[in-house]
């Protein structure tokens, strides 16, 4: 059996806490901030915890994990 390859994408993206837990970026955040308000963009600033429901594509698309 082959080994299986890790999705580029989510390389770049997610992270895998200690836990099991996927951290991930908050969307929205990159430009056109001036059509946020200040809560948004507070709000939004550094990363949140994936839900459950999508921790699954994620860990199929990260077979062994990620560094």
């Amino acid at each position: 059996m082959p080994k299986l390859k890790t999705k580029s994408g989510v390389k770049k993206r997610f992270k895998i806490t200690a836990t099991g837990k996927v951290k991930h970026g908050v969307a929205g955040k990159r430009h056109r901030l001036s059509h946020h308000n200040a809560k948004y963009i507070r709000q939004n600033r550094g990363t949140s915890v994936l839900s459950e429901a999508d921790w699954g594509h994620v860990k199929l698309w990260a077979p062994y994990g990620l560094r």
